[in-house]
């Protein structure tokens, strides 16, 4: 009655899916399109960031204000 093993067959296609992403890092190669986003993602943006922080930093006070007063300090 209850003991259907094996009922529901799964999509070839995921599997598949299933595989190759439980398997990535073995099938990964370094190609200049993989270099340029790692140096995009783990370089660049974090010093964009860190440059505009740093650039505006000190130039906004947001705690302490009342409506109508200004939140720049400049």
């Amino acid at each position: 009655m209850a003991g259907h093993n094996n009922a529901v067959t799964l999509d070839p296609a995921l599997v598949k899916y299933a595989n190759m992403y439980v398997n990535r890092h073995k099938y990964f190669r370094w190609t200049p399109r993989t270099a340029w986003l790692t140096f995009a993602y783990v370089v660049a943006v974090p010093s964009i960031v860190g440059y505009l922080a740093y650039s505006t930093e000190g130039k906004w006070e947001f705690r302490g204000k009342r409506r109508g007063d200004l939140i720049s300090e400049f």
